[in-house]
């Protein structure tokens, strides 16, 4: 006697999805973007394409009472040449807001990136299975967190019942911007990504228009977030300026102005929180472009150097010290006539003494436990009493817009 489940397919439609500003479809089904097709047309960077469509914070929102469900994905890998291998990214299930299960799917096709000679190659690969079961029986929130970094074309949705979308919880929506570390670069999880660890400790939806390498005061990122619906906005800028070498001090400014003049069209008065760089001791005071550590690539281990010349920071060349100073100013100047409008140094987050007990891997990325440390202070610093989102300075009381942060959290 067959014991498997009688399945019932649901096509997979926006109401189904959070997380996403976009739903394309394709050959195979459908893949979420985190960039509208408006913004998207408007860059051909690869790296952009890439990040956007890695769908971090992205997740199926599903109310059913199915105790078997089955979902059917084209992942595309990432694969770099000359180092280890990576995992497969992590699908995270969550019943009633607790974690209840992980998995992978094998597979996929692949993006071989050669970081040498800056070059990538796509393979295509087949559709995979992931499979969870043994849920409980009765009605209940169900969600499918996909992989934060790993492109996802979604095929096919199965469950042994009915499913619908989940209810709107009345929950505040939360819209963060950032580089790849806001975006989840080497988080274990796609909840424990340090912006989805906060999300779960304030209670909040998260949108997170995390884009590795791709935080570089673009037009067409700040009209997506003018556009999306959102009760609390943060932005943490810097770090892609610097690794890219993109702009001088000239340009930075009036574009951090034009940036925060474009969400303000939309939101004119919704708390608006500008964090800088957390520490990254290589462009502390050493400008970009970011590259890659060559020899640590010859031994399997991916890693990045600083080359830029300290010396080119009086022609206006970008590091963080720079950009913290300048990013600190430009608040402090704003906020006399937007009283919403916040500042966080990022080294609240991630500071010196972080560096020494949990040094940066690659000398840029943070690793999966200081994704879990940064989650709970931007929980702590951002959402609880004193808060920039909930209507005053931070707990600590350092960085009320108008304060002096420039010795600030080297903690």
């Amino acid at each position: 006697m067959s014991t498997e489940p009688h399945w019932i397919t649901t096509p997979i439609t926006a109401d189904l999805l959070r997380g996403a500003l976009d739903l394309e479809r394709t050959a195979h089904g459908v893949l979420p973007h985190r960039l509208p097709a408006r913004a998207r047309a408007q860059c051909a960077d690869g790296q952009l394409a890439m990040a956007e469509a890695q769908p971090s914070g992205v997740r199926l929102a599903l109310r059913t009472r199915a105790t078997a469900v089955e979902l059917d994905t084209l992942p595309t890998k990432r694969v770099y040449v000359g180092a280890a291998p990576r995992p497969d990214g992590v699908y995270d299930l969550l019943v009633d807001g607790r974690l209840a299960g992980r998995g992978s799917v094998p597979g996929g096709s692949t993006l071989s990136v050669d970081m040498a000679a800056g070059t990538a190659e796509h393979t295509p690969g087949p559709v995979g299975t992931l499979r969870f079961t043994g849920l409980p029986q009765r009605v209940k929130d169900v969600e499918i967190w996909l992989p934060h970094n790993e492109t996802t074309e979604l095929v096919v949705l199965r469950t042994d019942a009915p499913v619908e979308p989940a209810p709107d919880r009345g929950r505040r929506v939360w819209l963060h911007h950032g580089s790849s570390i806001s975006h989840g670069s080497d988080a274990a999880s796609p909840t424990t990504t340090w912006p989805a660890l906060a999300a779960s400790l304030a209670d909040v939806e998260l949108i997170n228009l995390g884009l590795g390498g791709s935080a570089l005061l673009d037009p067409f990122t700040a009209r997506a977030l003018r556009d999306t619906p959102a009760d609390l906005i943060s932005l943490k800028l810097g770090i892609n300026l610097v690794n890219t070498d993109l702009m001088r001090l000239r340009a930075f400014t009036p574009a951090v102005h034009g940036f925060l003049d474009t969400i303000r069209e939309g939101h004119p008065t919704t708390p608006l929180l500008v964090v800088s760089p957390i520490l990254c001791p290589i462009h502390e005071d050493t400008p970009g472009p970011s590259a890659p550590d060559l020899t640590a690539l010859k031994a399997g281990r991916l890693s990045f150097r600083a080359a830029g010349d300290p010396a080119d920071r009086a022609a206006g060349k970008l590091t963080l010290t720079v950009i913290r100073e300048e990013l600190a100013r430009i608040v402090q100047q704003r906020a006399a006539e937007d009283p919403n409008l916040h500042y966080l140094d990022g080294r609240a987050l991630y500071g010196e003494a972080d560096a020494a007990e949990l040094p940066l891997p690659d000398r840029l990325h943070p690793d999966a436990a200081t994704h879990r440390r940064m989650g709970k202070r931007f929980a702590e610093l951002a959402f609880t009493t004193g808060g920039a989102f909930t209507g005053g300075a931070f707990a600590d009381g350092t960085v009320r817009p108008g304060c002096d942060t420039a010795d600030r959290a080297s903690r």
